[in-house]
């Protein structure tokens, strides 16, 4: 009796015997046979099947966009606020850019895209918000499916089933994944390198593949090499076979330190959930729905005032004589927005800026945290003479704190936006737009 010939997104690696497969039929697509039993898998897309390649892209695009919130500022800020100023000149870079600290490479496959857009004269707001992350999304899902398929080519099948499914369930990587951070890429790139490593039993190795995916995540993050310093160093001893002095001088500790990690990290995740056959359903149906809420809750709520209220900066934009005299002056911990890449256009804008001391002066203080020191007299004293902006967007802990200010200079609260249940510090539950009354 030969395997099913139907398909389904997981190959099987092994051919089972007549009497096995009688008495374990299955009908999951999880779990459904393999192709013909001559071996043949069917259509394929970068070396996989190709439903389970489809699948995984269909799935991580509604991951990116079921995930509406801010995480950290590195997201725009070190990939599309750079990417923005590269294509369309204006904008603003953080001190790591002005001080050449920061690698462009990055940020050069966004603003390749905006660029695009701009020579299509499609280089709406929205589309510069979505398809970087949507290029983000189907990237971090081919890196799914090579994961899965670097575990069936050490492995076996089954194991990287549970791989995988463990990967799609996991509500961090839901969070993480879509976002544009060199983390997210070092991540990708890392997973890529991995399966065309020469590792024990792997069918795919290339040395010059995986130096190369090595040396783009470097490029992108340098701390990525800090993993893949052991591991070259023993690819590089395996090929020459004459390197003990570099072993014994320069990795030990790092080689150890690895090496138990990848050991826990095999005993109790590749085995723990493989041995669970009688448990099998419940194990999935916890993994589901432990991670769904949260994916949900973290994608959908938390944090996401970040991105709504520039919303409302936004539409100052849509009228052209808006522009002419509206100006906007963000009060909340540095980076806490996105800037012109989730506005594109040159409206005046200004936010509270926390560049390190690099001069070596001692008890420094950046201006935010000078501001938060006393706001409301920071306010007094910055606008004692100067030009108010027409728009004020701040956390709500702060506005009881500079209530005079605002009652003094005629601004009213024009839009409340939420932005989490668990506000802390300078952080509060939501974000507060005031508006100058024009006299």
């Amino acid at each position: 009796m030969q395997a099913g010939g139907g398909g389904g997104f997981f190959p099987r690696g092994r051919t089972r015997s007549a009497d096995t497969v009688r008495l374990r039929k299955r009908k999951s697509a999880l779990y459904s046979a393999a192709p013909g039993a001559g071996g043949e898998r069917g259509p394929e897309l970068i070396g996989e099947n190709i439903y389970l390649v489809l699948f995984t892209i269909t799935l991580r695009v509604l991951n990116c966009f079921l995930v509406q919130t801010s995480f950290v500022p590195d997201e725009y800020w070190q990939s599309l606020e750079v990417a923005h100023h590269m294509v369309f000149n204006y904008g603003y870079l953080t001190w790591e850019w002005a001080e050449g600290l920061r690698g462009y490479s990055y940020p050069l496959l966004f603003a390749t895209i905006y660029r695009v857009l701009q020579l299509l004269a499609k280089d709406d707001v929205q589309l510069l918000i979505w398809i970087p992350r949507l290029v983000q999304a189907v990237l971090s899902a081919l890196a799914d499916v090579k994961l899965y398929s670097l575990v069936r080519h050490l492995e076996n099948a089954e194991t990287a089933k549970w791989v995988y499914l463990c990967q799609l369930c996991s509500w961090f990587t839901w969070y993480c994944c879509t976002r544009t951070l060199t983390n997210t890429m070092e991540t990708v790139l890392t997973i890529f390198a991995l399966f065309y490593y020469p590792m024990e039993g792997s069918k795919t190795r290339s040395s010059c593949k995986y130096l190369t995916l090595v040396a783009l995540a470097f490029i992108i993050r340098p701390t990525a090499v800090i993993p893949w310093i052991p591991l070259m160093l023993r690819h590089f001893w395996q090929e020459q076979k004459k390197v003990d002095l570099v072993l014994y001088s320069y990795i030990p500790v790092g080689l150890v330190t690895l090496g138990i990690s990848l050991i826990i990290d095999r005993v109790f995740f590749g085995y723990s959930l493989k041995q669970l056959k009688t448990w099998k359903k419940s194990a999935i149906t916890f993994l589901l729905l432990s991670n769904l809420l949260p994916a949900l809750y973290t994608g959908l709520i938390h944090q996401r005032g970040s991105l709504d209220v520039m919303i409302h900066m936004q539409q100052l934009c849509n009228n052209s004589s808006n522009q002419s005299w509206a100006s906007v002056f963000v009060m909340m911990p540095c980076h806490s927005t996105p800037f012109y890449s989730h506005v594109h256009c040159p409206l005046p804008m200004r936010f509270l800026q926390c560049p390190p001391d690099l001069t070596g002066k001692e008890s420094y203080l950046d201006e935010a945290d000078i501001f938060y020191s006393n706001p409301l007299k920071w306010l007094n004293e910055e606008f004692y003479n100067g030009t108010l902006p027409t728009h004020l967007v701040f956390f709500s802990v702060l506005e009881q704190e500079i209530s005079s200010f605002l009652v003094l200079n005629g601004y009213e609260r024009t839009a409340t936006v939420f932005h989490t249940h668990m506000p802390q510090g300078r952080i509060g539950s939501h974000i507060y737009v005031y508006t100058r009354r024009v006299k």
